[in-house]
């Protein structure tokens, strides 16, 4: 069967979610797939969405739904964006490039990670509109000639990862050696013979160059040196607010805070200049048994007002946990593993197929909530689960095995 074809048969992240496993090594899918710890918060990232309800308004014309805003300083034809991934040439030869061209094509931002096997300057021949991902690092003048190819090179945003002073503990690459350089086991290497395309598009690359980086520090795989290493070498563990202003200082785009969840932590962004806040936790990848992004999101806008934008990244899988997150105070949503699960899938086409499913699940959601515009959804639309346990129920109520509707719409 065609990839065309397959991907006609996808009809949620889950589906894709499958296909993309059939279609990598096992090293590689668990890679991806993977979470720090016991991936405890991994699952309560997606989880956690099922402990709200979406309230359901009757009776209003919905003839059109509007999808569009503005995220980050950018146009976005529905309230989602992509978030950075590194090496995503180890989940399909075409790696960022076609992710970037497939978000073109929705209309929705791509951001860039560092740590990319694409250079920034290919993407920016793609057109799309992008922002670019960093990390503080132990050099400096890393950051600094990374923040002036971003400026060059026309990234709307530099969103600052701040959850990964050190490196989490992911056991499943630890279990399969999906590590640099690779240190596989002999399953792990039936595995790759087991998955030609895969294989025969990883031979065409030649080699997973971080092309953002390498001008700077050199091949890693030529040195021999583990990812791990690196990245505990050079990410600096002594970051602080002062370097947060140091960065605020010197780039004049819009800023964004990547990684912070405590309400206090994210006034403490805004307050150094950060114009929107990106609620995440790395995809459970890093601390394992923190809480989830959509768990923080109440607070974080009660504590923040409306001085920064607030971008859920972390668990997000349909367009219901799009809308809830508005409800609940985002301004809009970031995925990374959906739109991987799609570019190992098929490419270009599985990215654009994953876009398409959120944007028909936000607009669907939207008509049935009777909500109009983006804009237009409120914390009136959504209820915790815990509200349903605390309404008084009537005598004639419980006779009939009633529950009153919720009246505080």
């Amino acid at each position: 069967m065609s990839i065309t074809r397959r991907l006609e048969r996808v009809y949620n992240i889950e589906d894709m979610r499958k296909l993309a496993q059939g279609a990598l090594p096992g090293p590689i899918w668990h890679y991806l797939d993977g979470g720090a710890d016991d991936e405890i918060t991994m699952a309560r990232n997606s989880g956690a969405f099922n402990d709200w309800a979406l309230a359901q308004s009757t009776l209003v014309d919905v003839t059109s739904t509007d999808t569009t805003c503005d995220l980050i300083g950018m146009p976005a034809a529905m309230p989602l964006m992509l978030s950075p991934t590194g090496m995503s040439q180890l989940f399909h030869a075409s790696g960022e490039l076609s992710v970037a061209r497939a978000a073109g094509a929705a209309g929705v931002p791509y951001g860039l990670s560092t740590m990319a096997t694409t250079s920034m300057e290919a993407i920016a021949r793609s057109g799309v509109s992008r922002y670019f991902q960093l990390y503080l690092f132990r050099d400096r003048g890393l950051t600094e000639a990374l923040l002036e190819r971003a400026k060059t090179y026309g990234y709307s945003a530099i969103a600052l990862t701040t959850d990964t002073n050190v490196a989490g503990n992911r056991e499943r690459d630890l279990r399969s050696g999906m590590v640099m350089p690779p240190r596989f086991t002999l399953d792990s290497l039936l595995s790759f013979a087991a998955h030609p395309r895969w294989a025969l598009g990883a031979l065409r690359n030649r080699s997973f160059e971080l092309a953002n980086i390498v001008q700077h520090v050199g091949d890693l795989d030529a040195s021999g040196t583990n990812v791990i290493d690196y990245v505990n070498g050079q990410f600096d563990r002594s970051a602080s607010w002062r370097d947060l202003e140091w960065l605020r200082a010197r780039w004049q785009g819009k800023l964004v805070v990547k990684g912070a969840m405590l309400p206090a932590d994210c006034e403490a962004a805004v307050d150094c200049g950060a114009d929107a806040i990106m609620v995440s936790n790395h995809g459970g990848r890093q601390l394992d048994g923190t809480g989830a992004p959509i768990d923080y999101l109440p607070a974080i806008r009660d504590r923040v007002q409306d001085r920064a934008q607030l971008i859920i990244d972390g668990g997000i899988r349909r367009g219901t946990h799009v809308l809830k997150a508005l409800a609940l105070g985002a301004n809009g949503c970031s995925i990374g593993r959906p739109y991987l699960y799609g570019l190992a899938a098929g490419g270009q086409l599985g990215v654009e197929r994953v876009l398409k499913l959120f944007r028909s699940e936000i607009e669907r959601g939207m008509a049935l909530m009777g909500r109009r515009r983006v804009d237009e959804i409120t914390s009136r639309d959504i209820h915790h689960l815990s509200a349903f346990a605390r309404l008084p129920v009537s005598v004639a109520a419980r006779d009939r095995k009633e529950v009153p509707e919720l009246n505080d719409r």
